[in-house]
């Protein structure tokens, strides 16, 4: 599962889920985005890597990934897919999981018919999405449609509270949030140095940063 995760909330991890119960996945390994061509102003790598990992430490069939963040240059799904398929082998499926819309997008990705054979795609959407949008020739076979609870939560929106001093407490895992407002993402920094901005409890991480999960003692039939 890739994307920048600006921050990660709770929308993430339930697509996540429902992807692993909808198709039998072994693992979800999510993958934050080093340095996403086509976005400006992300926060920090490591900060979002953290918060993931914060997001997903408590939960065995999820790990987190630090390929494309150690991975110099503009972030390439392709690359990325690429060292998937060598590390697992010819054996086990690779999926990806996004956003539809994001999946529309592909075709504007680099080398998008390449990525396209390197995986299968989830499209999580949500209902009233217009599913004929992902009937193009190009994704015929590639792309499976996901439904997932309507969840109105988003990365934007959350960073919009932050600045704004509103609560975000129960849109994400309580570490996740605690992490966001004791390193003071998303505020000017003036805020921070005042004491504008309270804590939400201490701060646990587990560092998984292996391609799979610690526990796997086999590579996975499906991913």
């Amino acid at each position: 599962m890739g994307g920048t995760f600006d921050p990660i909330h709770y929308g993430h991890l339930v697509c996540a889920e429902e992807a692993r119960h909808q198709f039998n996945l072994d693992e979800v390994i999510f993958i934050p985005a080093g340095h996403p061509w086509q976005k400006e102003d992300t926060s920090d790598a490591e900060d979002r890597y953290m918060l993931v990992t914060l997001a997903t430490a408590d939960d065995s069939h999820f790990s987190v990934s630090r390929i494309e963040i150690d991975r110099r240059g503009p972030t390439y799904t392709l690359d990325t897919l690429r060292i998937l398929n060598d590390f697992y082998g010819e054996m086990t499926e690779v999926f990806f999981i996004t956003g539809a819309d994001a999946v529309l997008d592909i075709l504007t990705w680099k080398d998008a018919d390449a990525v396209l054979s390197r995986a299968h795609f989830i499209a999580a959407t949500r209902p009233g999405f217009d599913l004929a949008k992902l009937e193009s020739q190009q994704f015929a076979g590639r792309v499976s449609p996901m439904h997932i609870p309507a969840l109105a939560i988003s990365s934007t929106d959350i960073r919009l509270r932050v600045r704004e001093g509103r609560p975000i407490r129960y849109l994400m895992p309580p570490h996740v949030a605690d992490y966001i407002i004791k390193n003071g993402m998303y505020i000017r920094k003036s805020a921070v140095e005042s004491g504008a901005v309270g804590g939400l409890g201490g701060v646990a991480a587990a560092n998984r940063s292996d391609l799979r999960a610690p526990e796997a003692a086999n590579p996975p039939k499906s991913t």
